[in-house]
C-alpha cells in the first residue's frame, strides 16, 4: 500500500491529552504541517489547559480542543464530524483503581469503546486504530478484561459496517517508558525517600517508547485492512533493572504482587497463534472471521506463520535491556519523575 499522506486529513484522539495524545500530536504536526484539523477530546480540563500551552491555536491553526467524554455518545458524534482518522486511546488504565471502581471501568473501556464505534460509522470516518494493551492477553485484572471486551468490539466493528469505506483495527503493547503513572517516573520519585518498592525481583516487563508507540498506531493507519490486532516486538526488562539504573543507592522494599497484576506480561497467548502472523516488524493477531482474503493478505505483507503454540511474553522473550540500556534510554526519552 501506499503510504498515508495525512496532510489535508481531520484526526481525532480521545485521551488526547495523555501521554500518547501529546507524542503523537508532535509527530503529526511535524511530518504532516498542513493537516487540516487535530481534534484532541478529552474530558480533563486542566490538561487541555496545558496542552493549548504547548500547541496554542494561535500557532497551530489546526487544533481543536473538545472537551468529552467518551461516555457521552452524543458528544463523540458531534466531535467526530468531518472527521477522516480516529485513534481511541481513552481509557481507564489504573489496575487497583479499576478493582475497586468496576463500573466506572466497564463504562470507560467497554461501553464508551461502543460509543467510539458507533460515532465513527455515523459519521463517514475512514479509519479508526484503538490502543490496547499487554493486560488484554489472558486478562487476571478488570483493566485487562475491559481492554480485551474493547479489543473484540473494534474487531468485530468490521463485521457491521456495511458499504462504508472504514477499517478499524487495534494496536496491543506493553508499558510506554515515561508515560503517567509508569514504573520509572515513579521510582524516580520514590528514590527522594531513600527505598524503592518492588513487588517481587522475578518480575519481568515489556518496554516501549512513547514515539515507538506512535509509530506503530501510525504503521496501523497505513497497512490495516480491518480488524487486525498489531503487536510490537520489543525488548523485556526486570523490575529489579530499572531499581539499578533509576537508584543504585536506595534499599529495595519487596512489597508483593498487588491484587490483578501479574509477575510477567504476555501480549500473545498459545491460543492467539492459531490466527498470528509475522510480518517483520510486528506480529498481526487475525481476525478468526477476516473480512479480507486471507492469501491476498498473506502474499501482501509476505507474511511468516508463527510456530505452533507459540506465545509472546516478556519472561521468554528473545529481547532485552540492561541496566546501562535503561540508563541510556531515560537520559534520551527525558524520562523524570
Amino acid at each position: 500500500m501506499a503510504k498515508v499522506d495525512l496532510n489535508g486529513k481531520s484526526i481525532l484522539i480521545t485521551g488526547g491529552t495523555g501521554s500518547f495524545g501529546k507524542a503523537f500530536t508532535r509527530q503529526v504536526l511535524n511530518d504532516f504541517p498542513n493537516i487540516k484539523r487535530l481534534v484532541i477530546f478529552s474530558r480533563d480540563e486542566q490538561k487541555h489547559y496545558q496542552m493549548g500551552q504547548e500547541f496554542p491555536n494561535s500557532d497551530y491553526k489546526m487544533m481543536r480542543y473538545f472537551i468529552g467524554d467518551v461516555r457521552d455518545k452524543e458528544r463523540l458524534t458531534t466531535a467526530m464530524e468531518g472527521i477522516d482518522v480516529v485513534v481511541h486511546a481513552a481509557a481507564m488504565k489504573h489496575v487497583p483503581i479499576a478493582e475497586y471502581n468496576p463500573m466506572e471501568c466497564v463504562k470507560t473501556n467497554i461501553l464508551g469503546a461502543q460509543n467510539v464505534i458507533d460515532a465513527a460509522l455515523e459519521n463517514g470516518v475512514t479509519d479508526v486504530v484503538a490502543l490496547s494493551t499487554d493486560k488484554a492477553a489472558a486478562p487476571v485484572n478488570l483493566y485487562g478484561a475491559t481492554k480485551l471486551a474493547s479489543d473484540k468490539l473494534f474487531i468485530a466493528a468490521n463485521n457491521i459496517r456495511g458499504s462504508r469505506d472504514i477499517k478499524f483495527s487495534v494496536v496491543r503493547y506493553g508499558n510506554v517508558m515515561g508515560s503517567n503513572g509508569s514504573v520509572m517516573p515513579f521510582f524516580m520519585t520514590k528514590k527522594k525517600e531513600g527505598f524503592l518498592p518492588i513487588t517481587d525481583p522475578k518480575m519481568t516487563r515489556f518496554n516501549i517508547t512513547l514515539d515507538e508507540g506512535v509509530q506503530m498506531v501510525r504503521y496501523a493507519i497505513e497497512n490495516a485492512w480491518g480488524g487486525e490486532v498489531f503487536v510490537p516486538k520489543i525488548p523485556s526488562y526486570l523490575i529489579t533493572d530499572v531499581a539499578e539504573a533509576i537508584a543504585p543507592e536506595c534499599e529495595i522494599k519487596i512489597v508483593g504482587i498487588r491484587a490483578g497484576e501479574k509477575l510477567h506480561e504476555e501480549m500473545i497467548t498459545s491460543s492467539d497463534s492459531l490466527n498470528t502472523l509475522d510480518v517483520g516488524k510486528y506480529y498481526v493477531i487475525l481476525p478468526q472471521i477476516p473480512v479480507f482474503n486471507l492469501e491476498d493478505f498473506k502474499s501482501h505483507f509476505n507474511t511468516k506463520d508463527v510456530p505452533e503454540g507459540f506465545s509472546y511474553n516478556s519472561k521468554e522473550n528473545d529481547k532485552w535491556i540492561g541496566v546501562n540500556d535503561i540508563k541510556s534510554l531515560i537520559i534520551n526519552q527525558n524520562i523524570q519523575g
